[in-house]
C-alpha cells in the first residue's frame, strides 16, 4: 500500500505520496530538493505535517520529508537546531541545558524547520523575539546561506518570506537564549492568571513551561492519538486584520494592528452560531469544531480531506454571511482549495 498524508500529517487526511524519502540533515536535504529540481521534478518539503491540509489526489511528486535530529549548544547561551528537530522536544532540551527564553512556545507541534515559516507564537512570544539567524537554502539561486532575522519579512499575522512559497528550505535555525532561569516576561493575561504573577513578571522557565503545557491542554491543543480534538491543524484560520471594521462586527474583540484592526476569528465563528465540537450534523459528521477550540477545525476519525474543505467553507460562508467578514485559512492548502 503506499503512504498517504493521512499517515504525515495531524490532521491525518490526505491521499497518496508520490515518493517519500527522509532527509537525516541539511546536506541530504540540499542534496534531495536540489536533484528533484534539476530533473523539472515536483517537490514538497515537509516536517511534522501539523500546519498542511493535502488533497485526496495527494501529491505526485517527491516528498521530502526533514529528519536531521541535530541540536548544539553554543557557549554564548546561543542553540542550534536542524530543520527535521521535534520543536517540544527543542524547548524541553534547552531547559534541561539551564536556558531559558522559548517556554512560552512549549506544545507546539512541529518541526524547528517550521518555526521561522510561521513565525510561530503563543501566550506572548514569537519565535523571532529569539532568532538570532537561520540556514536557508534558495532553490532559484541554488545557493545555500546564513540568514539574519531582518531578511525574513517577519511581521504581525505570522507573517515570513517563507509562507507560502516554494522558494526556500530551512535547513537550520540560531536562537539567542538566556542562561539567568528565569523566563522572559510574562506577556500574556491568561498566562500571568494562571502563574499567579502579574503581567511583565519573571518566573522560573519550568514554572512558564508547565502552565502553557496546562492551558495548550485545556484547549486541545497538544498532540494525542486517543484525543480526536487534536486531529488538526491548530488554528484553520487566521485573525482578520481590517481596515475598517463592518457596522455587524463592531463588538468582536478588537486589538490595533499596523494594517488595521485584528478581530478574533475564534469569537466570530462563535457567534456566527458555529460552537465548540458543531458539525454532529453537517455531512456526515465526521468533521467538527473541537469541543474546545472554535478555530480549530477537526477530523473525528475517517474524514477525507474534500469534507475537511467542504466543513471549514461552511464555517467561513456564515462568518461572512453573519458579519461581512471573510475568514482566510492560516494554514497551506496543498493541490486544493477552499471551495
Amino acid at each position: 500500500m503506499p503512504i498517504t498524508f493521512a499517515e504525515l500529517t495531524t490532521l491525518r487526511v490526505g491521499g497518496p505520496v508520490g515518493e517519500l524519502i527522509d532527509a537525516p540533515g541539511s546536506e541530504a536535504l540540499v542534496g534531495a530538493v536540489r536533484a528533484a529540481d534539476a530533473a523539472g521534478r515536483p517537490v514538497l518539503v515537509i516536517g511534522g505535517g501539523s500546519n498542511i491540509v493535502v488533497s485526496d489526489d495527494g501529491f505526485d511528486g517527491l516528498v521530502v520529508r526533514s529528519t536531521g535530529s541535530g541540536v548544539r549548544f553554543g557557549p554564548d547561551a546561543n542553540v542550534t537546531l536542524d530543520a527535521g528537530v521535534q520543536w517540544d522536544a527543542a524547548v524541553l532540551g534547552s531547559l534541561e541545558n539551564g536556558l531559558s527564553g522559548l517556554e512560552a512556545l512549549s506544545g507546539i507541534p512541529g518541526s524547528a524547520g517550521g518555526s521561522p515559516i510561521q513565525n510561530i507564537g503563543a501566550y506572548g512570544t514569537v519565535m523571532s523575539d529569539v532568532l538570532a539567524e537561520l540556514t536557508v537554502y534558495d532553490r532559484e539561486r541554488t545557493v545555500v546561506e546564513t540568514w539574519t532575522p531582518d531578511r525574513c519579512g517577519f511581521g504581525p499575522h505570522r507573517q515570513s518570506v517563507f509562507k507560502h512559497s516554494e522558494r526556500y528550505v530551512v535547513l537550520d535555525v540560531t536562537f539567542a537564549l538566556s542562561r539567568s532561569g528565569l523566563s522572559r516576561p510574562v506577556g500574556y493575561v491568561a498566562l500571568a492568571d494562571e502563574l499567579g504573577v502579574a503581567v511583565g513578571a519573571q518566573v522560573p522557565a519550568a514554572d512558564v513551561r508547565t502552565a502553557v503545557l496546562t492551558l495548550r491542554g485545556r484547549r486541545g491543543m497538544l498532540l494525542d492519538a486517543a484525543d480526536h480534538d487534536t486531529w488538526s491543524v491548530g488554528s484553520f484560520f487566521l485573525n482578520p486584520v481590517l481596515r475598517q471594521v463592518p457596522a455587524a462586527a463592531v463588538d468582536a474583540p478588537q486589538y490595533p494592528d499596523p494594517a488595521g484592526t485584528k478581530l478574533s476569528a475564534a469569537w466570530l465563528i462563535e457567534h456566527s452560531g458555529f460552537g465548540r465540537g458543531y458539525g454532529a450534523e453537517v455531512g456526515r459528521g465526521v468533521v467538527r469544531l473541537s469541543s474546545k477550540h472554535t478555530l480549530a477545525v477537526t477530523n473525528r476519525g475517517d474524514a477525507s480531506a474534500a469534507e475537511v474543505l467542504t466543513f471549514a467553507a461552511h464555517v467561513r460562508d456564515g462568518v461572512e454571511r453573519a458579519f461581512g467578514v471573510r475568514l482566510e485559512p492560516e494554514c497551506d492548502l496543498i493541490n486544493c482549495v477552499l471551495p
